[in-house]
């Protein structure tokens, strides 16, 4: 909650504590079947969105929901008469220009900065939605598909281990260091989980530090 509050002002979120506190005390709890300040206080705390006198009743149930029907069908509507962009292969297209990249590569930031250039023929579809773009030699740095960027981290070494005794059973933990990961960020991790998710890892692996506690 206080990370909601403090989302625009993450330097400040002291000065959010307040609206922390007041949105907790006023906030249904199903362990006491109200909010807290009604437990407290024996009423419902008045708000700045609700200042109606005690005993008034302000009926906004009818208005939301016709609100929300009518909403729903705007949406039902509009979406009939959207439909998937599809290209092929020698279609011309114009290519999106991210703010950095236009200041960047075409030395213009602000509300003058291009939005999209182009258009440019597509020469390759490498995907359901990523194309092969034939750009100009002023474009060539510029990557016309997005790169492959994602990569398996596997256990490489293990750092430690120690084990914690239970009542019924000893868990063994391991310090690891992962790939493409210093020593400095390696994690612990229980032995069950490196034998399910690495079987092939443990086995071939020597430990030279064992702490028990």
């Amino acid at each position: 909650m206080l990370g909601a509050c403090a989302l625009t002002y993450s330097t400040k979120w002291d000065e959010c504590l307040p609206l922390a506190e007041f949105a907790y005390n006023n906030s249904y709890q199903k362990s006491l079947e109200m909010a807290p300040f009604e437990a407290l206080y024996g009423r419902r705390c008045r708000t700045p969105l609700n200042w109606s006198e005690p005993g008034e009743r302000v009926t906004f149930g009818p208005n939301l929901v016709t609100q929300a029907e009518e909403q729903s069908r705007k949406k039902s509507y509009s979406d009939k008469r959207r439909r998937p962009l599809v290209f092929e292969k020698g279609d011309h297209v114009y290519l999106r220009v991210s703010p950095m990249k236009g200041v960047h590569r075409f030395r213009v930031k602000g509300k003058l900065a291009p939005q999209y250039v182009g258009p440019f023929k597509i020469t390759e579809q490498c995907g359901s939605v990523a194309y092969r773009l034939e750009l100009p030699p002023h474009l060539a740095a510029v990557h016309d598909i997005e790169p492959d960027l994602t990569y398996e981290e596997k256990p490489i070494k293990i750092i430690y281990q120690k084990q914690r005794s239970t009542r019924r059973r000893t868990i063994n933990f391991y310090k690891v260091q992962w790939s493409n990961h210093s020593e400095e960020e390696a994690t612990w991790e229980q032995e069950e989980f490196l034998q399910t998710k690495y079987p092939s890892f443990l086995p071939s692996t020597s430990t030279e530090y064992v702490t028990q506690f």
